[in-house]
């Protein structure tokens, strides 16, 4: 083999080895993002309650909320969000909720029957209501 031949397949097994690991670069975010299968949109269910927790945080904003439950018995709700960049697009504002406001929201609950849900509607104490963005989809019942 002559001296001449060498860079030449330096560069043509440097190639190959670039075009294998960008084959293999995970695909980002769009693989991060978990779906809405485990809560139940066909059962939303209206509750009324004082916030404990307002957190406007990525990658998800949360209520939690002091709330009675359709069998009557006080819980506390985890209740997900869309995240700030979607929110602050539809007129959302991070200081809008508060330790201790009454608020009513209208959820889609958890499929376990667990006191968590995805937001669909919440009416803030000044009845301004505000929906969760596109993709958590509408209220179905007011």
């Amino acid at each position: 083999m002559r001296t001449s031949q060498k860079p030449w397949r330096i560069v043509a097994a440097a190639v190959v080895c670039a075009a294998g690991a960008a084959a293999l670069a995970p695909a980002g975010p769009a693989a991060a993002h978990h779906s809405f299968a485990m809560f139940d949109n066909e059962h939303q269910i209206k509750l009324t309650g004082n916030v404990a927790k307002f957190t406007w945080q990525n990658p998800h904003v949360y209520i939690e909320l002091e709330a009675l439950g359709p069998d009557g018995a006080a819980k506390h709700w985890t209740i997900e969000c869309a995240n700030p960049g979607i929110l602050n697009r539809i007129g959302w504002k991070w200081n809008m909720i508060k330790a201790g406001d009454k608020v009513t929201v209208i959820v889609a609950p958890l499929r376990t029957g667990e006191p968590g849900a995805l937001l669909k509607q919440v009416t803030l104490p000044d009845g301004r209501k505000f929906g969760n963005g596109a993709p958590a989809g509408p209220a179905l019942i007011q």
